[in-house]
């Protein structure tokens, strides 16, 4: 048979039958959960769709809860819920195992959830508030013009010196260093 292997599923497809790996749903991706993370899945759902209106949907391993954008993601795993928040801030919490940034404003939290009772605050509340980030970082961005580190320090240069800054010395400009050629070739003359 001839054929090929779909480099992003890694299933076998024969010449002329279609694929498409990338197009799944919710049921596709919850189907094989067990009765525990099934039921805790049952209750984040719920608990995402009561903020109000947006769109829940499945893309690759991935459901998606979005308004605009994408405020958080569950990836269906074998023993747990990897639930992904977008949050404005970071948060420190013995339920989050990890927390990094994911752009300039927002900050990416995973949240391993194994049972139904976990869905309750404040990863309830955490998403509530990724629920409303938009309303909060979207008018405020695009009217200022700024980030708002750099309207914070826009705000600070324009208040004048302060008396740390003017006590101590500046310091010593580091030497340039000069540009390495980019060819191999000799120069001309």
């Amino acid at each position: 048979m001839r054929g090929h292997e779909c480099y992003h599923c890694k299933q076998w497809v024969v010449e002329g039958e279609a694929h498409d790996c990338w197009t799944t749903t919710e049921q596709a991706l919850t189907k094989d959960l067990p009765d525990d993370l099934r039921e805790a899945w049952d209750r984040l759902r719920e608990t995402a769709a009561a903020l109000g209106e947006q769109r829940i949907y499945a893309s690759h391993h991935s459901i998606m809860f979005a308004r605009k954008t994408c405020y958080g993601f569950v990836r269906p795993k074998r023993s747990f819920l990897e639930l992904v928040i977008f949050l404005g801030r970071t948060v420190r919490s013995p339920k989050i195992r990890r927390a990094d940034a994911s752009s300039k404003t927002k900050v990416y939290h995973v949240v391993p959830i194994r049972h139904r009772d976990e869905v309750e605050a404040p990863i309830t509340d955490w998403l509530a508030e990724a629920y409303h980030l938009q309303d909060a970082v979207g008018p405020a961005k695009a009217s200022a013009g700024k980030t708002p580190a750099k309207a914070a320090k826009a705000v600070s240069r324009s208040a004048g010196p302060s008396t740390d800054r003017s006590t101590k010395p500046a310091a010593p400009a580091a030497p340039r260093r000069p540009a390495k050629r980019r060819s191999a070739l000799p120069r001309r003359r």
